[in-house]
């Protein structure tokens, strides 16, 4: 008998730990300004530097970057300030002047005043 409580013990505590450790994700869009190719790349690499971001797609045609990512690790506003924080304007959070002058000729979008 203690045998059978024990293994369902083991069986029920093995189920629990399983459960917290599943990885959820969530997918999000939104507008991020810039041109090419280049840009691209840079966006999308910033946007996975964030802890918790598994993937990163931009539509440089749309503007749109499709981002996954755990939401129990990040969020989406702390994705758009590092892409702010290499030059390139997000819908919710604008590069500084600073940044955005580093960025080269081809990078640089027209910018809302």
């Amino acid at each position: 008998m203690k045998k059978l409580i024990l293994s369902t013990a083991i069986v029920f505590m093995a189920l629990i730990s399983q459960a917290q450790n599943k990885v959820t994700s969530q997918t999000d869009t939104f507008m991020v300004w810039g041109n090419c190719g280049m840009c691209e790349k840079k966006i999308e690499q910033a946007a996975l530097k964030v802890e918790g971001v598994q993937k990163a797609d931009w539509d440089k045609e749309k503007k749109v970057l499709t981002l996954s990512y755990n939401p129990s690790v990040t969020n989406v506003l702390a994705v758009q300030k590092s892409i702010a924080a290499i030059g390139y304007d997000t819908e919710k959070v604008k590069a500084t002047d600073k940044s955005y002058n580093k960025l080269d000729g081809c990078c640089k979008y027209e910018r809302d005043k």
